[in-house]
């Protein structure tokens, strides 16, 4: 009996070390394929701005600019007059926002990919009979958009080498209305952060501070556009993906209602969840940029496309109205605590606008909390995460999202009893933390289950720091 416990011994302790070390070296050769896919993936974009530069070099021989700087500085607006008067042809400003573009990327590595067929649709520019109200205009797209023979990666293995198969229905949009589609922008990885870095193309930096955050999940449209490399770029938005990276950068956006413009073709890590609708919407330097834009996308050709998209034009009468208006304003929603100078810019534009005539009216957002957490967080992860977590089955995990994904693994038990141990002590370490720091915590009804689509650790609060032109996002576990 004793012989035969030694014996199983002896099997037993090499059946389990060769085991582990079959699946060490499994993992070990899985990775290695995998870093030398994204590896291939960022040789292809070298090369991609490697054509870029050569189409500038060879688009400004032929159509030379006398004062970069001076076209660069033109609102949208102007630029599009000068097009249409023919002070400017398309091709000379096409190619100084490429040359902008290139030097903007290689300090802050903001693009994923350059959209060589922007010559063809140059050529179709000048064909067409009528010019379209972004006639001549470049402009980049976030890279979930897709654009015909160019992949939509996400920042998700999975993705790669997959290019799309056709253009979606607003770059379809905009080419009709004469406007260049030239490059692509970085995303953070699966787009569910407020960071802008993955591993197949790195991290994009702030422009106005390379030790801060651009934002994301539209990280490289804010900083291309913040940095001059374009004058109007396209992002989409489900919890600030548009609007974080705007007031990070400095940038105006347009967050719309989720129907307004189209969705076909832009892409999503977690597709089917309807509890918070996602959107689309421009980014630029100045709001009648966006006003120029919106004419254009509001057209027949958009309802034509896509009969999901309500067909109301954009209103004029109501947009150049001097009509005052009544205007809602709050500096708190009851459930997070702005900043000092948060609460400063709300309160600077309040006074603004009634110097301008209009009616500012305090007033408390209803039901935030339940908006939060019933809604957004619960219809999410309606599923578990589970939709969301088979992004990764075969890739590696950004560092910004360990902590999220980490979270959502957990078996429902798990969190179920992690979320009794914490509910009890939680307010008491946010009353704690308030008084320590000032800052007050959310609290959330079940902080275990739900945190994690912008949190780390149990529970987190978020906040700006530094001041207007210097935002990152603080985190901090509790």
């Amino acid at each position: 009996m004793s012989l035969t416990l030694v014996l199983d011994r002896h099997l037993v302790l090499p059946a389990v070390g060769c085991t582990v070390s079959l699946l060490l070296l499994l993992r070990w050769l899985r990775n290695r394929r995998l870093h030398r896919l994204m590896k291939e993936v960022r040789d292809r974009r070298e090369q991609a701005l490697s054509n870029m530069e050569v189409a500038v070099r060879r688009l400004s021989s032929e159509n030379p600019v006398a004062d970069p700087g001076a076209l660069l500085s033109l609102s949208l607006s102007e630029l599009s007059n000068k097009l249409n008067d023919g002070s400017l042809s398309p091709e000379m400003v096409l190619h100084v926002y490429m040359k902008r573009a290139l030097d903007t990327t290689r300090e802050l590595n903001c693009l994923t990919d350059y959209l060589c067929e922007c010559e063809a649709q140059l050529k179709e520019v000048n064909k067409q009979k009528m010019k379209g109200l972004l006639y001549g205009v470049p402009i980049s797209l976030k890279d979930n958009f897709n654009y015909k023979g160019h992949e939509s990666t996400l920042g998700l293995i999975k993705n790669l080498n997959r290019p799309a198969s056709e253009d979606c229905v607003i770059v379809q949009v905009l080419k009709k209305q004469g406007a260049i589609p030239f490059v692509k922008t970085n995303i953070p990885q699966s787009m569910l952060n407020y960071d802008c870095s993955n591993l197949i193309f790195g991290r994009t930096l702030n422009p106005l501070n390379h030790k801060k955050t651009p934002g994301g999940s539209s990280g490289g449209e804010g900083a291309l556009i913040s940095a001059g490399g374009s004058i109007l770029g396209f992002g989409s938005d489900i919890g600030g993906s548009i609007r974080f990276p705007c007031s990070f950068c400095g940038l105006c956006g347009l967050k719309l209602s989720g129907n307004r413009i189209s969705k076909i073709g832009v892409m999503s890590s977690s597709p089917g969840q309807k509890s918070v609708m996602a959107m689309t919407g421009p980014l630029a330097r100045d709001v009648e940029s966006l006003a120029l834009c919106m004419r254009a996308l509001l057209c027949e050709e958009m309802f034509r496309l896509d009969p999901t998209v309500p067909p109301i034009p954009f209103n004029e009468e109501v947009y150049s109205s001097s009509k005052p208006l009544c205007i809602g304003y709050y500096y708190t929603d009851g459930f997070t605590m702005a900043t000092p100078s948060m609460q400063r810019a709300v309160m600077e534009t309040k006074e603004l606008l009634e110097k301008a005539g209009h009616k500012l009216v305090p007033f408390a957002p209803p039901s935030i909390e339940k908006a939060i957490i019933e809604l957004a967080m619960k219809g999410i992860l309606a599923d578990s995460a589970s939709t969301f977590l088979d992004n990764f089955k075969h890739d590696l995990v950004d560092p910004n999202l360990k902590s999220q994904i980490n979270m959502y693994l957990l078996p429902n038990w798990l969190k179920s009893l992690l979320s009794m141990i914490v509910k009890p002590v939680y307010p008491r370490v946010a009353k704690l933390v308030k008084n320590l720091t000032g800052v007050r915590c959310c609290i959330l009804h079940n902080p275990v289950q739900f945190s994690g689509l912008s949190c780390r650790g149990i529970a987190s609060y978020h906040c700006h720091k530094g001041g207007r032109g210097s935002p990152e996002i603080v985190q901090r576990s509790l």
